[in-house]
């Protein structure tokens, strides 16, 4: 009996050993069917990104108080807003960049029961190039244009009157937009400019584009601010008093110069300024028109920034004094602002 136990025993033994290697046979066999399964599948390759977009708008706002000062002063309270948008194109040999700035703000102040504006810009710039096969010099094509959102106006100071006891009655709201005089408006004026030529670019951070064909036009669509920029007459015969004499559209067809720096100090620093002059064959007696930018950018904190920024215009077509106000002379001469800020900051950039 015990010769029977013993020999069922050994048969369940072995026949239990001869599955388990049977089974772990082909677990070894599945697992590398499926390593060599694997091995066959191509590795995903990564799409190249030839766009790169960065975007940075910026809000800030302004508020000052005063209560007995001395010095003198008045209450105020300011908004403004801008947006700094590019997209980058780069394949092989072509580059292809495009700006767009976009400025606009306003400001109450108590001498003036009235909302001004004080900040309002549209500039937008495309640039195409194409490697040569000399080093650092490209061919190009540049378009840009100008312009702004809407109305701007020089605020006079209304006249006064007094009741009938002799005391002076402080102007109204109604008064100081009477006294008011339109500036410029939404394409009064507008630049457009497309340039051919060729781009210089000896580093990263510099480059000069010289367009010597170049073709654009100013437009003036408000009739009473033509002859402030220059606008021609439709007939050399006609009154040029009458505001509806000038053209609205004036041609130019010259050169330009365009020279760009761009200098990323650290994460939080940077600083941009752009030059650029342009000459019209049409009018060879004119001197040539020239605009300068600078922008300086200082990210305190994640979502603060300081930026300064200025814009300089000399266009010897403008009249930038006017000869109904104090008898001062019709004449030509450097257009400047400036705007200072502290304010909220948000940047996004994305590569496509």
């Amino acid at each position: 009996m015990k010769k029977t136990v013993l020999f069922i025993t050994l048969v369940l033994a072995g026949a239990f050993s001869a599955f388990a290697q049977v089974n772990t046979q082909d677990a070894t066999a599945a697992a590398a069917a499926a390593l060599n399964a694997a091995e066959d599948v191509p590795e995903k390759v990564q799409k190249p990104k030839y766009w790169n977009t960065i975007v940075i708008t910026n809000i800030a706002f302004g508020q000052t108080y005063l209560s007995q000062w001395a010095a003198g002063g008045y209450n105020n309270v300011s908004l403004a807003g801008n947006i700094d948008a590019n997209a980058n194109y780069a394949k092989n040999k072509v580059l292809w960049t495009n700006r767009l700035q976009m400025d606009y703000g306003f400001l109450y102040s108590a001498d003036k029961p009235i909302i001004q504006k004080n900040k309002d810009r549209i500039y937008f710039e495309s640039k195409w190039a194409h490697e040569t096969p000399v080093r650092s010099l490209l061919y190009s094509a540049n378009l840009d244009f100008k312009t702004q959102f809407g109305n701007n106006y020089n605020y006079g100071t209304p006249a006064t009157t007094t009741d009938a006891e002799g005391n002076v009655i402080e102007p109204t709201s109604k008064d100081w937009l009477a006294a008011r005089k339109l500036k410029s408006g939404f394409f009064a004026p507008a630049y457009l400019n497309l340039g051919v030529g060729a781009m210089w670019t000896p580093a990263p951070w510099i480059s000069l584009n010289i367009a010597p064909i170049s073709c654009g036009g100013v437009f003036v669509t408000i009739p009473e601010l033509r002859k402030t920029y220059g606008m021609d007459l439709r007939d050399p015969t006609m009154d040029p008093a009458d505001d509806n004499n000038f053209k609205a559209f004036r041609l130019e067809f010259g050169a330009q110069l365009k020279l760009d720096m761009s200098w990323v100090i650290n994460d939080v620093f940077s600083f941009a300024t752009q030059f650029t002059a342009f000459y019209n064959y049409l009018t060879p007696k004119v001197e040539p028109r020239l605009t300068w930018d600078n922008k300086i950018f200082w990210k305190l904190r994640r979502f603060f920034a300081l930026t300064l920024t200025t814009n300089l215009i000399y266009d010897p077509r403008v009249i930038v004094k006017d000869s109904n106000k104090d008898g001062i002379a019709d004449s030509k001469g450097v257009q400047f602002r400036e705007y200072f800020e502290l304010g909220f900051t948000y940047s996004i950039n994305v590569k496509h």
